[in-house]
């Protein structure tokens, strides 16, 4: 009996322990386990993935769809609020990864320790009548903090930043790394596929296809005429009236201000943001197990432009961006976009860069 006792409280402590990390230590569980061996039975191998600001309105979505990932084997998620309930509910799932959840600055080093992967939904999200710039002065710090525990706890991990403005966001994360002397150029990714998922939606709406029949670049960053869909590029090859250019032109450069409209207060893209994100991070992912052809769109520190920063289609692989493709033949149209969207990019890189170095 004594025995039978043993073994119901060490399976009680391997649950407790994948739900409810240790304070003070980022390798010990509750009652004294090591989380190393806390696994689920069958565990899938796999990469580590964190996510950092689970708990929000992209955060949760998001790490539903990586528990679902079958080439996720660990899945931390970490926020400053709500972060178990999160994880206590999604750690129900029957898929392979194993949850643990984080709560709180505290607990920041426990939950990037040894990731291969991290992602940033972190930060408020738009209401109507903001723009990606307003939310600059809370996302900016925000994400700044975090980075600075990237650098300290995984500095070779692949960093997926979401946190809008992206277009400074990214540039702050640069800046840290920098500071911290961890700056790889090749493993910070700016997340820009929702724009490429709604382009792609649009446009199959258009021409009566199937959406995932349909590949559009989107170049230049992630903000209003920032983004600039290259429509003489797309694939099935096709032809749009001027008409019709304007019209997919101006819905995905203002597909999120669209959502925050159509929500009427209730929050911004969320749902398709979580999709476009897991999208983006399987990519990743198969880049960093050595899937050849991983090609997608990325806002990136970029030599493409005379910019330091720039979304185009960048080859993905073991160690991040493996390549940078340019942005091939343009029509008039897109010349005058790209101009447009290089001078507000510009002010926006700026900007992030001046935050960290004030």
């Amino acid at each position: 009996m004594e025995a039978n006792n043993s073994q119901v409280h060490q399976r009680i402590a391997t649950i407790a322990a994948h739900l409810n990390p240790s304070n003070n230590s980022p390798t010990e569980g509750p009652l004294g386990l090591e989380r190393g061996i806390c696994r689920a039975k069958g565990g899938s191998a796999g990469f580590k993935v964190a996510i950092l600001g689970a708990a929000g309105g992209i955060g949760q979505p998001l790490a539903m769809l990586m528990k679902m990932n079958p080439l996720v084997s660990v899945l931390h998620l970490y926020d400053v609020v709500n972060t178990p309930g999160v994880t206590a509910d999604i750690s129900h799932m029957d898929t392979g990864a194993v949850v643990r959840g984080f709560l709180g600055q505290q607990q920041l080093e426990g939950a990037l320790t040894g990731m291969d992967l991290v992602i940033i939904p972190a930060g408020v999200p738009r209401k109507p009548g903001m723009t990606r710039d307003d939310l600059f002065n809370i996302n900016a710090g925000i994400v700044k903090t975090l980075c600075e525990g990237i650098a300290k706890c995984c500095p070779k991990a692949i960093v997926n930043l979401i946190s809008n403005p992206v277009n400074s966001t990214v540039p702050i994360a640069a800046e840290v790394f920098k500071k911290a002397g961890t700056f790889d150029p090749k493993r910070l990714l700016g997340v820009t596929m929702l724009d490429v998922v709604r382009a792609n939606t649009f446009v199959a709406e258009v021409l009566g296809l199937d959406p995932r029949e349909v590949d559009v670049p989107v170049v230049g960053g992630h903000a209003g005429v920032t983004i600039l869909p290259l429509l003489s590029q797309v694939k099935p090859p096709c032809s749009f009236t001027q008409k019709e250019i304007d019209y997919l032109t101006d819905r995905i450069q203002n597909g999120g201000t669209e959502v925050v409209e159509a929500k009427a207060g209730a929050g911004s893209a969320t749902l398709s943001m979580a999709y476009a994100a897991v999208k983006f991070a399987d990519a990743c992912l198969r880049g960093l197990r050595g899937d050849a052809g991983i090609v997608e769109c990325s806002y990136v520190a970029s030599h493409v432009t005379e910019l330091p920063f720039f979304a185009s289609k960048v080859r993905l692989g073991r160690t991040g961006v493996e390549e940078i493709h340019a942005l091939g033949p343009l029509n008039e149209y897109e010349r005058v976009g790209l101009e447009k969207a290089k001078k507000e990019l510009a002010a926006s890189i700026q900007k992030g860069v001046s935050f960290v170095n004030k």
